[in-house]
């Protein structure tokens, strides 16, 4: 066996035998190479702003037609439910605007990002808000209950379109006497009239 000081030791034989190979350097580190997190994609990149956007409807939309819901007529209203609704009457001019346009720039936020389908739903998102914006500046209920531009009158005898059992609000002044169907009234709810020379009012 070749001494630990022998010239020879440490170099391979050329003999037969085991032969000993100095180590080419350090050991190879053992642990996992850390790998950077790959950017986000373009889908997880842009729906929070398509989750906005699909808000802006329902927001819009009940700033509209809130309203209209709590005085709706023949259902029976509460005074909390009034004060509800003129308080989103009054805010819904301006808030619906705001929806508006915050769903607009959302819009051109993710305008570039899609393809034409896209674009085109981008387009009808925004449809319903600018709705609720032209309704928000209407008095829907008013056009809905439009005066009459020529009330006619019938006599007793002739109102073939009552029953016997209909209410109506009777008037007697001066030997002039007429009734206003509850019907009618209903539906366009006050009635400027003269009876017996006296201008009055009748409403329900």
């Amino acid at each position: 066996m070749p001494r630990a000081d022998d010239p020879g030791f440490g170099r391979p034989s050329n003999g037969p035998g085991p032969s000993y190979e100095p180590p080419n350097g350090p050991p190879a580190d053992s642990r996992t190479p850390r790998v950077p997190p790959a950017p986000p994609t373009r889908r997880a990149a842009r729906w929070p702003w398509a989750v906005a956007l699909s808000l802006a409807t329902p927001l819009a939309l009940g700033l509209a037609l809130v309203p209209l819901l709590l005085m709706r007529p023949f259902a029976p209203q509460s005074a909390r439910g009034l004060a509800i609704a003129y308080a989103l009457r009054r805010a819904a001019p301006a808030g619906t605007l705001l929806v508006l346009l915050a769903a607009a720039a959302l819009a051109w936020r993710l305008w570039p990002r899609v393809r034409w389908w896209g674009r085109a739903a981008l387009l009808a998102a925004l449809l319903p808000p600018l709705a609720a914006a032209w309704m928000a500046r209407r008095n829907t209920l008013e056009r809905m209950f439009a005066p009459l531009p020529s009330p006619a009158y019938a006599r007793a005898a002739e109102a073939s379109f009552l029953s016997g059992g209909d209410p109506v609000l009777a008037v007697e002044l001066r030997g002039d006497a007429v009734a206003y169907p509850v019907r009618q009234l209903a539906y366009h709810h006050i009635v400027h009239d003269v009876v017996g020379g006296t201008p009055l009012v009748a409403t329900y």
